[in-house]
C-alpha cells in the first residue's frame, strides 16, 4: 500500500491517520501481510522549498523530504503498534525483515534520488507482493489533471506503456509530484506487479480494491 503524502500529510490529518491504523489492523486480523509506504506530501515540499531557498543541493533537499516521510510513517506505525514500533525501516532489506516478523511494515523514503513510489515498487518486488494499492488525492488516473481541466476523463484501466505517455516528467527531482514516479513505472512493468490507484481520503476504497471491486484505475 502506497499512501500519498497528499492524503496523510497535506496537512497531517489525525482522523485519517486513525482510520488507516484501524484499516491496517483489520487487514492483519484477516490474515493479510501489509507493507505501507507513506509520502511526505505538502509538508515535505515545504521543507524542499526551504532547503532550496537556503541554497542546499537537490540531494540535501531530498534528504529533508525523506525525513518528513519517515516522520509521518513513524506516527502511523506508533498508532498501529505502539512505542515499540517507533523505529521505521530505512532500507528495503530491513523492511522485508520487519514484514516477515510482524506481518506489517510501515516506512517512508530511503535515499535521495528515489521517491516513495519507487520504494513501494522495490519493496513489492523484494517480498513478491501480489498488488500495490496507491492511495492518492484523486479517484484514479485521468487523461489530464482534473484540477485544471474540467473535461478530464477518468481512465478505468491502462497498461504501464500507456501510463508513460501520461507522465509529464521522465526523471526524478526533489519534490516531483505526478501520477507515479517514472522509475517506479519501470520496476512495476519489469516485475509485472499490478497497481490500483484509488482515492485515499476514503480508506474503505482500499478494501474494495482488495476484494476485486471495479474502483479507481487499474494499471497492469
Amino acid at each position: 500500500m502506497k499512501v500519498g503524502g497528499s492524503v496523510l500529510a497535506s496537512p497531517p490529518n489525525p482522523e485519517l491517520i486513525r482510520k488507516y491504523a484501524d484499516l491496517i489492523g483489520d487487514l492483519r486480523a484477516k490474515g493479510y501481510e501489509i507493507a505501507i509506504i507513506v509520502g511526505g506530501g505538502r509538508l515535505a515540499r515545504e521543507f524542499i522549498g526551504l532547503a532550496h531557498d537556503l541554497g542546499l543541493s537537490e540531494r540535501e533537499q531530498d534528504e529533508l523530504a525523506i525525513s518528513v516521510s519517515r516522520l509521518i510513517a513513524q506516527v502511523l506505525a506508533m498508532k498501529v503498534g505502539g512505542y515499540d514500533w517507533r523505529d521505521v525501516p530505512t532500507t528495503i532489506e530491513d523492511a522485508a525483515k520487519v514484514l516477515n516478523e510482524r506481518g506489517i511494515v510501515i516506512m517512508g523514503g530511503i535515499k535521495p534520488g528515489m521517491t516513495t513510489d519507487t520504494v513501494a515498487a522495490l519493496l513489492a518486488s523484494e517480498v513478491k507482493a501480489s498488488i500495490i494499492i496507491k492511495a492518492t488525492d484523486q479517484d484514479g488516473i485521468y487523461t489530464k489533471d482534473p484540477r485544471k481541466y474540467p473535461d478530464a476523463k477518468k481512465i478505468d484501466e491502462l497498461s504501464f506503456d500507456d501510463l508513460e505517455g501520461l507522465l509529464t516528467e521522465s526523471r526524478h527531482r526533489a519534490g516531483i509530484h505526478q501520477i507515479i514516479d517514472p522509475e517506479a513505472v519501470k520496476i512495476l512493468r519489469e516485475k509485472r506487479i499490478k497497481m490500483i490507484v484509488v482515492n485515499g481520503f476514503r480508506p474503505e476504497n482500499i478494501l474494495l480494491a482488495i476484494n476485486g471491486a471495479r474502483i479507481g484505475t487499474i494499471i497492469c
